[in-house]
């Protein structure tokens, strides 16, 4: 019998839970249900005591300061209700019942953190991307000036060319040839009106 009744609690248990341990900060997820409607509880807090490891229904005690009051929660762990449980942080503990923590609140109630569970790349990242928002600023200041120069610029050499007088074409040949034609026979004309004049005057 107390071979079946081992088989039969380890059935039970859950295979998707993390390495609890007295010390951790831990989101709990449970399910409530209010008539017909479910709706899912979080309960994020400090692993005060773990009870029953051995047994079927171990449980873990769950504490947290809210508007200055302690809330403390028991939650066996492999019972259908509790639908996930998210670890966090693990904390450096040489305890393994937390209950001094009862009488701490502030600054004596923190603990040293030893790693962080979940987000801890994004909490290792915002330190660069706060890094990389300041010299997006830079960039954008920098980039604002020079564009400001470039306009300036432009419009410098727009004036200058406006300013300029407009330069003439060159001139063909044919036109070249065409002139020095008409320029000849002009002085020709006038030759031969003066000759006429001192002819006239004799």
């Amino acid at each position: 019998m107390d071979q079946k009744l081992i088989k039969f609690n380890h059935s039970q248990r859950k295979k998707n839970l993390p390495d609890l341990r007295v010390g951790d900060t831990v989101r709990v997820h449970r399910s409530i249900k209010e008539g017909d409607k479910e709706r899912i509880q979080v309960f994020e807090g400090l692993v005060i005591a773990i009870k029953g490891k051995q047994s079927s229904s171990p449980t873990i005690t769950v504490r947290k300061v809210s508007k200055n009051i302690g809330v403390e929660m028991i939650f066996p762990i492999f019972s259908p209700v509790v639908t996930k449980i998210e670890l966090l942080k693990r904390n450096k503990v040489r305890r393994s019942k937390l209950y001094y923590m009862r009488q701490r609140f502030g600054k004596a109630a923190k603990l040293k953190v030893l790693e962080i569970f979940g987000k801890k790349e994004d909490s290792a990242q915002t330190p660069t991307e706060d890094k990389n928002d300041h010299k997006t600023l830079e960039e954008k200041e920098d980039s604002s000036t020079a564009e400001k120069l470039e306009e300036s610029k432009t419009k410098k050499e727009e004036k200058q060319e406006k300013e300029k007088p407009e330069k003439k074409e060159p001139e063909s040949e044919q036109q070249k040839t065409e002139e020095k034609s008409d320029k000849k026979e002009k002085t020709e004309e006038k030759n031969k009106k003066e000759k006429e004049v001192k002819k006239e005057e004799k």
